[in-house]
């Protein structure tokens, strides 16, 4: 099982000097891979709450601070040379799809080809109202945009018409080091965005769930791969685990042990809502990696 570790990006790790040393400190302590999120608003009076939060505790205080996942991967990407570089999840209907593909893009191409675009749909109509985006339409919103992001990888001449977006035929050179284009992993906890999973993309951007509800929601994305004549034996698991406050390292080892178990094909910890600095979320973040790698 591949094994990564979230870069520092939101809350007391949200420093931009850090982000550099820490990717490639964390590149040659053995991480497979280096990843980010997507938060864009924390109302004061937010529509929803956070799962499993309260209206007194929202979401995450960590939240408020929250630097772009682009960014934070560029400056990674020329920081590194083998680490995988992931987005669990970019809130895609927030993005005009053709922007998002000149970035992805570009990142996939600055990064060497280490690119892996998780994209989901979040869950405050908040930041949907505030990007002028449609919240009961956002499943289609990401249909949409998987579209467009098809076509700009691999088309040469490239037109779209859709409900919400149009571009004319235009020539597209710009192109990934990845081909088709980066593996595309989609968030989601539903059946119907697991069914999407098996659909469309190459892989589910999950996070750690009990054992029951994990196995029903893979085999929700299997069987919806079977019936559109994909091998579901080709998609992939990529899980993030978020530790409690004071997770100890053989804590959370054992945990990663439980998913390699399972047969998912990685797992990173995010560990900005467990300790405060990021020297100390590498240095238990390396602690867990020798733990695991150990056995």
């Amino acid at each position: 099982m591949q094994i990564g570790i979230a870069l520092p990006q939101y809350g007391t790790h949200a420093r931009a000097a850090a982000i550099a040393g820490f990717a490639r400190d964390a590149e040659a302590a053995g991480f497979d891979s280096l990843w980010v999120g997507d938060r864009s608003l924390t109302p004061v009076a937010p529509s929803d709450l956070y799962p499993g939060h309260t209206p007194e505790n929202p979401y995450p205080p960590e939240y408020k601070t929250f630097l772009d996942p682009l960014t934070v991967l560029t400056v990674a990407a020329t920081a590194t040379g083998r680490a995988r570089l992931g987005t669990s999840t970019l809130n895609a209907p927030w993005y005009p799809p053709l922007l998002l593909a000149r970035s992805l893009t570009s990142l996939d191409q600055v990064s060497g080809g280490r690119l892996d675009a998780g994209l989901g749909i979040g869950w405050m109509r908040d930041e949907y109202a505030a990007v002028n985006a449609d919240f009961g339409r956002r499943g289609a919103l990401l249909d949409e945009t998987l579209d467009i992001l098809q076509g700009m990888w691999t088309e040469e001449t490239f037109a779209h018409e859709g409900r919400q977006w149009t571009i004319p035929p235009s020539r597209v050179g710009l192109r990934p080091v990845q081909r088709p284009g980066p593996p595309v992993l989609l968030g989601g906890f539903s059946p119907a965005a697991m069914r999407r999973v098996g659909r469309r993309a190459d892989g589910w951007a999950g996070i750690v769930l009990p054992p029951e509800a994990h196995t029903a929601l893979w085999a929700t994305a299997r069987r919806a791969a079977e019936e559109a004549g994909r091998d579901p034996d080709a998609l992939r698991r990529c899980l993030r685990h978020n530790p409690r406050p004071g997770a100890s390292a053989e804590d959370i080892a054992t945990v990663l042990r439980g998913i390699r178990a399972t047969g998912a094909d990685g797992c990173f910890i995010d560990l900005q809502q467990c300790v405060t600095e990021p020297e100390e979320a590498l240095e238990l973040g390396i602690e867990v990696l020798e733990r695991v790698r150990a056995g």
